[in-house]
């Protein structure tokens, strides 16, 4: 079997070192990496909320991040198609089909309950994984490098818990 062709950690890592110093640079977006605030300015605009003050509070942010957020998919889909030719649409991984199950109902309902409660505890940590890893720690700010363990060790445990055969 071919494994698919991948980027690096050292590429990995001088591109989001680039992706963080141009973010925070005056040329760039001049303000850090995030994306969770997205979700509440997109919910404020489906939901016509927008003479809220907590509206007023993100929308600079938010709709900031939006573009970032359609920048990483744009990206994402560009690196899998073009760079590492490993783009594949499929509504159930190979891991899930391996450890458990064939539904696509059930992966579509855990994944649904995965993402409300990612997207969830990031609004009530006030950010998300990357405003607080990549923009935190790359400050060296001590909650973004305290959360960036902490985020690693759940990860680890999570996935041993999630797929025990491994």
């Amino acid at each position: 079997m071919k494994l698919p062709k991948r980027l690096g950690w050292i590429e990995g890592g001088i591109l989001i070192a680039i992706l963080i110093w141009y973010t925070f640079s005056i040329w760039g977006a001049d303000r850090p990496i995030g994306a969770s605030t997205a979700i509440s300015y997109m919910g404020a605009w489906f939901f016509n909320l927008k003479d809220t003050e907590y509206f007023q509070h993100i929308k600079n942010s938010g709709a900031w991040e939006v573009v970032f957020l359609i920048g990483v998919l744009i990206g994402g889909a560009f690196t899998s198609l073009f760079i590492t030719k490993t783009f594949k649409f499929r509504v159930i991984p190979p891991l899930w089909r391996k450890h458990k199950n064939n539904s696509v109902a059930s992966r579509l309902f855990w994944s649904f309950i995965g993402g409300f409660m990612i997207v969830f505890g990031a609004r009530l940590a006030g950010g998300c994984t990357s405003g607080h890893f990549l923009s935190g720690a790359s400050q060296t700010a001590v909650s973004g490098l305290i959360f960036g363990g902490v985020a690693i060790v759940v990860l680890i445990v999570t996935g041993r818990l999630f797929y025990k055969n491994l």
